[in-house]
């Protein structure tokens, strides 16, 4: 037993033995009771160790569960991997999908601290076939979230970064004009505070209407300045106006302003949620400071979104590694958020805290006096938009052609989405229906399927975007303690990618470095017969394994000494053996390995000769002639 009563504040023990007084709680024996302990002394004070106490609590009970299950068969758990069969009964451990995908987590984490405690209750194969037996417990068939195809998924994303940079590039100008009209505002009514305000009848005090006599204005001291489209010329803002929100300047008004400003908000707000994995409400309740930056020795400096969040549990640290590049909508919606916080800050409905103006809420309603929108209280956040009425309220935002579906994206979505047309929503020619929750579906999927390194070294994608995500999901040994839950989405994710990509083994697009026929020969032996059900099926159970490698894939189950990553020669036979027998090669990745190879032999040529850094070369050459060969037959 430990007791941390005198640390919780409270009774907080952790019973180890079990069954002790009449206690309903099973007994544990001795052995896999050591292993338990083994196991809390690293949740408890290992890299990124539990904050809260019932965090721990929770995680312990669903750990004793396994020992006990392991204790009641005859078993160390430390042995559970040796029995295949008895997974079915660990997937049955936890009734509930919230504490299924807890444990998972839990099980993938012990597997990158097997050096630290000095054993593991489950391997890579191990996970991944409990992981589905878990979704063949449950699965009724539930309509899954889309996979946004790749080419829908980029125009997007690049798409909300141009409008970001737009505005970015004329943020001074329009600064300017809000401010003017603001002030325009404020002094026909008499104040800022008499304009947000007033009610009933108030055109003849609106400042940009046109002039109903030369002399409006003589007596009361009011100035009007015609349409807006004369001030936003004024300030040179008519182009991005005309580009994203009204393409014939003469009918963009001043409520066209504030729309432009929302615009601005919601697609810093989802430029965001694709490179976080942020739930949208998480991202909705960012404030202006949310951007940090950390030091790390190995990828120099990591952008780092902090927030709240909107899990129930108080453990998570809210923190999400992202990509440099959301520094732009950071900014952008900093920007909108501060130019309106001058209007809120002067409304006394609205009661905002010293605390809201110094750090406003990245995302609000517009409380300019020229909005028709209610003013309420600060802390009571609007009602959020969904993504695709964003797109249908700023029709300029996406161009109709670029977001229509075609046959290749459908079918690239359904490798990830098999049930994809269940709702009759995803049709070829129709637009894609998009969403917030397929951002971070398919942004965990991207992590995953894009290329990694082998699991004994720091899992990095071959992108710019996400190279800091990975290397920060994938070490475990971070300084920083980021959220959990999406954590668990990568784990999820990282095994059905890998299933998907054991199916795509059978088709043209892989070939074998030593023929068709090793190929087949390759399949047969691992799971006995050549049929396609067959293999998917052998991929769920986790009996045959896929990992990404900069020339295709590695079957291998289990630890690859060689990689496939820093160097391909001995996947390949550049050393002069025969290429690797488990290694498969990726027709689609020709073009990306002859760019190497111009590299290769321009360094090889540099390097000393007989040096061993030339005679890598010469073998990593070697390799991806080998590979350039091989997919040519």
């Amino acid at each position: 037993m430990w007791d941390f009563s005198s640390w919780a504040g409270k009774s907080f023990k952790l019973d180890f033995a079990g069954g002790r007084n009449g206690n309903s709680t099973p007994p544990l024996r001795d052995q896999n009771q050591l292993l338990l302990r083994l196991i809390t002394t690293w949740f408890i004070w290992g890299p990124r160790g539990d904050k809260a106490w019932r965090t721990l609590k929770s995680r312990f009970g669903r750990l004793r569960r396994v020992m006990v299950f392991c204790d009641q068969k005859g078993i160390l758990a430390s042995d559970l991997m040796r029995y295949p069969k008895l997974l079915e009964g660990v997937a049955e451990l936890c009734a509930h999908p919230r504490e299924q995908q807890k444990l998972l987590v839990e099980l993938d984490r012990l597997r990158y601290a097997k050096d630290q405690i000095g054993f593991t209750l489950f391997d890579e194969p191990g996970i991944s076939k409990l992981a589905t037996a878990i979704k063949r417990r449950g699965e009724k068939d539930p309509e899954q979230t889309a996979y946004i195809p790749t080419r829908i998924w980029k125009y997007q994303v690049f798409r909300l970064k141009e409008c970001l940079e737009d505005f970015l590039t004329y943020k001074h100008q329009i600064e300017d004009c809000f401010n003017f009209c603001i002030n325009a505002y404020a002094h026909n009514f008499g104040s800022l505070e008499a304009a947000l305000l007033s009610k009933g009848p108030t055109s003849k005090l609106l400042p940009f209407t046109e002039q109903r006599h030369k002399r409006s204005g003589a007596r009361t001291g009011r100035q009007f300045h015609g349409h807006f489209s004369i001030t936003a010329a004024r300030f040179g803002i008519e182009g991005p106006l005309t580009k994203w929100i009204a393409p014939d300047i003469k009918k963009a008004s001043i409520k066209s302003f504030s729309g432009y400003l929302t615009l601005i908000q919601y697609a810093a707000l989802t430029y965001i949620a694709n490179f976080t994995l942020q739930r949208i409400e998480e991202a909705a309740a960012l404030r202006a400071d949310c951007l940090i930056w950390e030091e790390d020795p190995t990828v120099g400096r990591i952008p780092i979104i902090c927030g709240e969040t909107t899990k129930t549990d108080d453990d998570s640290d809210a923190r999400w590694p992202t990509s440099p590049s959301v520094s732009i909508a950071v900014e952008a919606m900093s920007a909108v958020a501060r130019l309106r916080m001058r209007c809120a800050a002067a409304n006394p409905l609205v009661n905002c805290s010293n605390y809201d103006q110094e750090n406003p809420a990245l995302l609000h309603r517009a409380f300019e006096p020229w909005s028709p929108v209610v003013q309420s209280d600060y802390s009571k956040k609007p009602l959020l938009a969904t993504y695709s009425q964003i797109i249908r309220r700023f029709p300029l935002l996406f161009e109709g052609q670029q977001i229509a579906i075609t046959e290749d994206d459908l079918k690239q979505s359904r490798m990830l989405t098999p049930n994809l047309s269940k709702g009759g929503k995803f049709k070829a020619g129709e637009s894609w229906p998009f969403a917030y929750h397929q951002l971070r579906r398919t942004s965990a999927v991207n992590m995953f399927a894009s290329g990694l390194l082998c699991d004994s070294s720091i899992q990095a994608i071959l992108k710019h975007r996400t190279l800091l995500q990975t290397a920060y999901y994938g070490r475990n040994h971070t300084r920083l303690r980021f959220n959990e839950d999406v954590s668990g989405v990568l784990s999820e994710t990282k095994y059905e990618v890998m299933a998907r990509q054991i199916q795509s083994l059978v088709t043209d697009r892989y070939a074998s470095p030593a023929g068709e026929k090793q190929k087949e020969e390759m399949v047969i032996n691992i799971i006995g017969t050549n049929d396609f059900n067959a293999l998917v099926n052998a991929g769920r159970r986790g009996e045959i394994s896929f990992r990404e490698t900069r020339l295709g894939g590695c079957t291998k189950v289990g630890h690859c000494e060689y990689g496939g990553i820093e160097s391909v020669a001995r996947c390949a036979g550049g050393d002069g053996g025969t290429p690797c027998r488990e290694a498969v090669f990726d027709k689609l990745k020709q073009r990306s390995i002859e760019r190497q190879l111009q590299s290769i032999e321009h360094l090889q040529q540099a390097a000393i000769p007989d040096s061993p850094r030339r005679r890598a070369l010469q073998a990593e050459g070697q390799g991806l002639r080998n590979y350039l060969d091989a997919i040519r037959i």
